[in-house]
């Protein structure tokens, strides 16, 4: 070999040892990025959603889900563990290690459990630590079209009229759609008869059937009878109108002053989760939450998205806990 091939031989060699050089360094880089796990823990980041598969919880988990596998470096895998109106769900990441491991898909029920069911098995604001608030989304006021209201003033004249003729329908004691109901007569000053279902689909199907009256439910769940004709929408539960129905008013701008009812999701770890793990979940979070995908489902569940980290999503449960457990006191609802 000449001494002009060994010199070449020798550059290209060099060249490969400071490339493998830098790539190592790049590796190191972007493995401190990722949380630090508990020694001998499994890789598995875990999101526990407290409903059945299918729901609107549940979708918004397993599209988070998708992007933070890749931000994290982990494989992420959604469990549904529905029972006991989210507690069992609840429950189960209030005991599990605080590794970053486990996470809680938490929503609407998580701030009012504590007022409608005083035997726990966790104490909600000692036995989580909170990660990113995600997003905010509306419920809608409906009834069917063959009843004589076509406009939320019109139900509420109705509803003054004749006192305890009008029901309402939910999915069951407690739920976002029962306690918007509550808030509405509150604030309203009609008396409306609550009829309790177990779900969504069984209150609507009886909507449909004219057995009840109105419901105060997500607009997924009634969006493509709206679209067809055969529910008829009277106003948005949230404080402003809303990208999905421009025209349709808040029930705030229909005579009820300060009316507002948001259903909400979040994200939660077990208490003592290390600070810098939180902190590495949330980004990983926040990251998913502006993917193509999650902008689907922005579109689909009408949400609005928030973007809070860990001190937002604690001030907001907190501020909702406190003003849902006045109505729940004044009602005397329980579950139990």
């Amino acid at each position: 070999m000449s001494p002009a091939e060994r010199y070449s031989r020798a550059v290209r060699a060099a060249a490969w040892f400071v490339l493998l050089a830098a790539f190592a360094v790049l590796t190191a880089l972007s493995a401190s990025d990722r949380p630090a796990l508990a020694a001998g823990a499994s890789r598995l980041v875990k999101i526990v959603v407290p409903f059945a598969a299918g729901g609107g919880t549940d979708l918004i988990a397993r599209t988070l889900a998708d992007d933070m596998a890749r931000t994290l470096g982990h494989p992420v895998i959604v469990e549904n563990r529905a029972g006991a109106g989210t507690i069992l769900g609840s429950s189960a990441v209030a005991h599990a290690a605080p590794d970053g491991h486990t996470l809680l898909m938490a929503s609407f029920a998580h701030a009012v459990n504590p007022s409608l069911n005083p035997k726990l098995p966790y104490d909600t604001f000692a036995a989580f630590v909170p990660v990113a608030l995600v997003a905010r989304s509306f419920n809608i006021v409906v009834t069917n079209p063959d009843h004589p209201y076509r406009t939320l003033q019109q139900l509420i004249a109705a509803a003054k009229t004749e006192p305890g003729k009008i029901n309402f329908g939910s999915f069951g004691i407690g739920t976002s759609a029962h306690l918007a109901g509550e808030l509405f007569k509150a604030l309203a000053g009609v008396d409306l008869v609550h009829v309790p279902y177990k779900g969504a689909a069984p209150a609507i199907t009886d909507l449909l059937g004219g057995q009840i009256d109105v419901i105060f439910t997500t607009s997924a769940s009634v969006a493509a009878h709206i679209q067809n004709g055969t529910l008829r929408p009277l106003a948005v539960t949230s404080a402003e109108r809303v990208a999905l129905y421009p025209d349709l008013p808040t029930v705030a701008e229909c005579g009820v002053p300060g009316y507002v009812a948001e259903s909400w999701y979040g994200v939660f770890a077990p208490a003592n989760t290390p600070r810098d793990t939180v902190r590495t979940l949330a980004g990983s979070v926040q990251h998913a939450m502006h993917s193509q995908a999650f902008a689907r489902v922005k579109e689909l569940e009408g949400l609005t998205l928030q973007g809070g980290g860990p001190e937002e999503l604690d001030a907001y449960v907190r501020a909702e806990a406190e003003r849902w457990r006045s109505l729940i006191m004044a009602a005397g609802i329980r579950i139990e």
